[in-house]
């Protein structure tokens, strides 16, 4: 299989995934699948460095399934024939979405094993066994210790953004859970980066990999339009209601640094008269899904949500992120405003920064090799910034201190310290999907 071919049948998948497929309405393979599918149908383990939005999950499920669907006979009791773990509970539902819909045409059973779901029900469907376990660390690691799950006839086992189940200390059970699979297993570990942690990781799991990678995180937001508003603290609260209130501004997540400011942002917006949903670490698993829920099929349009859960969020057609504030780790940023411009489409991005952010943003734009802010700005009256594609690679003209912006945006709904830029007017947008 190579990048010129054009459909998911030229793999040789079984007919039920390519039914499937065709009825959710995916025909091309997305680069990580066209790279990543075929040496998995070969039985090789992979090492891929994807983003979320690359179709990845396709690129490790599609052939997971496949090989599923040649076995014979049912799993044995507490047992799983495949084991996909992911950081978050929102990543892992989207997963099992995501797999029942490529299978819809085939019986395979799948089961989700995490926090804040029963854990009875989980554990009577493992007692019959299950064909595909998608888990969280914590609960798995749980159900091991009860006896409930084990995992000794796994043979194809995924991890899936292991940079942030690192991030997030799950470094102890990913190892006691690796140490309890079958030894002759096909494995794949993805990840949006590749720390030192992570490359250990990888060379303890798998076994002469193949590596593929798509979108370099240095290139991803170069689809998308970026901009900056140098917004004193105190004043962040009406502007980000202006923008909002916008009509070009179809459906925007708003990230904010701590789980209480996402809570104080989204009832700040409904004191402002904008429907917001608000979605963190600390909320039920219940919670969390019902305000997705009502992102999704656009009871609100506003999700204001923490870095800890932004790569579980898969929502088509996110029109615009704001930062409200700026994240303590630059390679989050990256993760934000991925959640729009997905799939090949464009995006909008604003960032909200307080003079006292200002450093946290030359952080950012030191990763991403972008120039946001002028070189001359440190701190002091907030300026306005015009959005560029991708923002500006130092040195250039439009990176020039001083150069004059075209204004651009809603108008703040109180005086600001801040004629900031804003969105173009394009509206929402139908991205292409990928599998």
């Amino acid at each position: 299989m190579t990048l010129t071919d054009t459909t998911f049948a030229a793999f040789g998948l079984a007919e039920p995934l390519v039914l499937g497929l065709e009825k959710a309405g995916f025909t091309t393979p997305t680069p990580i699948q066209a790279q990543a599918i075929g040496p998995q149908l070969e039985g090789r383990d992979i090492l891929g460095v994807a983003q979320t939005g690359t179709g990845k999950t396709a690129a490790f499920g599609l052939p997971m399934l496949h090989q599923i669907l040649a076995l014979k006979g049912r799993p044995a009791p507490r047992t799983c024939r495949a084991l996909i773990l992911a950081p978050t509970r929102e990543l892992a539902v989207q997963i099992e979405q995501n797999l029942r819909a490529f299978a819809s045409g085939a019986r395979i059973s799948t089961l989700l094993v995490l926090g804040g779901m029963s854990r009875g029900g989980q554990v009577r469907a493992l007692s019959r066994g299950v064909d595909i376990v998608i888990a969280t660390p914590g609960r798995l690691t749980d159900l091991m210790a009860e006896g409930a799950i084990l995992l000794d006839q796994t043979r194809f086992v995924v991890l899936d953004e292991a940079d942030r189940m690192l991030d997030m200390g799950f470094i102890q059970p990913v190892r006691k859970i690796v140490a309890a699979l079958h030894p002759r297993r096909q494995s794949a570990l993805f990840s949006a980066t590749m720390p030192t942690e992570v490359r250990g990781l990888a060379e303890s799991f798998l076994k002469d990999p193949v590596s593929v990678s798509v979108t370099p995180e240095s290139t991803t937001v170069e689809r998308i339009d970026q901009a900056v508003e140098l917004v004193d603290g105190p004043l962040k609260r009406a502007r980000l209601a202006a923008i909002v209130a916008d009509p070009d501004v179809a459906r925007v997540i708003v990230f904010a640094r701590t789980k209480r400011g996402a809570d104080r942002v989204a009832e700040n917006l409904e004191k402002d008269g904008i429907p917001a949903e608000s979605i963190h670490g600390n909320k039920a698993q219940n919670a969390r899904q019902r305000a997705l829920n009502a992102f999704r099929n656009g009871t609100v349009r506003v999700l204001v949500a923490t870095d800890i859960v932004a790569r579980g969020i898969d929502v088509q057609g996110v029109s615009h992120v704001v930062n409200y504030d700026l994240p303590d780790e630059p390679e989050s940023y990256v993760h934000r405003i991925g959640r729009t411009g997905r799939n090949g489409a464009e995006g909008m991005a604003i960032t909200l920064c307080a003079p006292d952010e200002v450093k946290k943003l030359r952080a950012v734009e030191k990763i991403t090799r972008t120039q946001l802010l002028p070189a001359s700005v440190e701190e002091g009256p907030a300026r306005k910034q015009q959005p560029r594609r991708g923002g500006q690679k130092p040195g250039g003209a439009h990176g020039q201190a001083g150069r004059p912006a075209q204004p651009r945006g809603p108008k703040p709904a109180h005086e600001a310290q801040a004629e900031p830029a804003r969105p173009r007017n394009r509206g929402p947008r139908r991205p292409r999907r990928a599998a």
